[in-house]
């Protein structure tokens, strides 16, 4: 069966303080059929500047990294070197970041209906949430000016 939609999600971690307490809440999301984790990697940018890179499937015996294996379902290797190169040059020196691909399982049903009914999925958007938070300050500060 094709995939529902695929997002590519990087979580930065200044410091490289990655404690794992995102685990659970990912655990849910996949547990939930919510989310499937099809790939991911972890890069990491050392204080003098090199990048080192590891499939999550290659993680060490850690406690934290064996959790977040068992939540990726299968290893498509969909993350490029240039991906990689791309997301390192975004991060500061002594940092690290988890780079996850996963598939919108939730979607799979309204998908099959789209496509049953003849419709075509044309067009999605994600705008992070603070891009909407600020835009919405933007909009309310306006409307005070206009009321004065």
């Amino acid at each position: 069966m094709p995939l529902a939609q695929i997002e590519i999600l990087t979580l930065a971690f200044p410091g490289n303080r990655f404690d794992g307490q995102i685990l659970p809440e990912l655990g849910k999301l996949v547990e939930d059929g919510t989310i499937t984790i099809i790939d991911g990697l972890f890069v990491s940018v050392a204080a003098d500047g090199d990048i080192m890179f590891t499939e999550l499937d290659e993680l060490g015996v850690g406690e934290e990294a064996a959790a977040l294996t068992e939540l990726v379902d299968r290893f498509d290797e969909l993350i490029s070197a240039e991906d990689v190169q791309e997301i390192a040059a975004g991060l500061e020196p002594n940092s690290s970041a988890a780079i996850l691909v996963f598939e919108h399982t939730w979607l799979k049903p309204l998908r099959d209906a789209i496509v049953g009914s003849g419709g075509v999925l044309l067009d999605s958007v994600r705008i992070p949430g603070p891009v909407v938070d600020d835009v919405l300050a933007v909009l309310a500060d306006f409307d005070k000016e206009e009321t004065r």
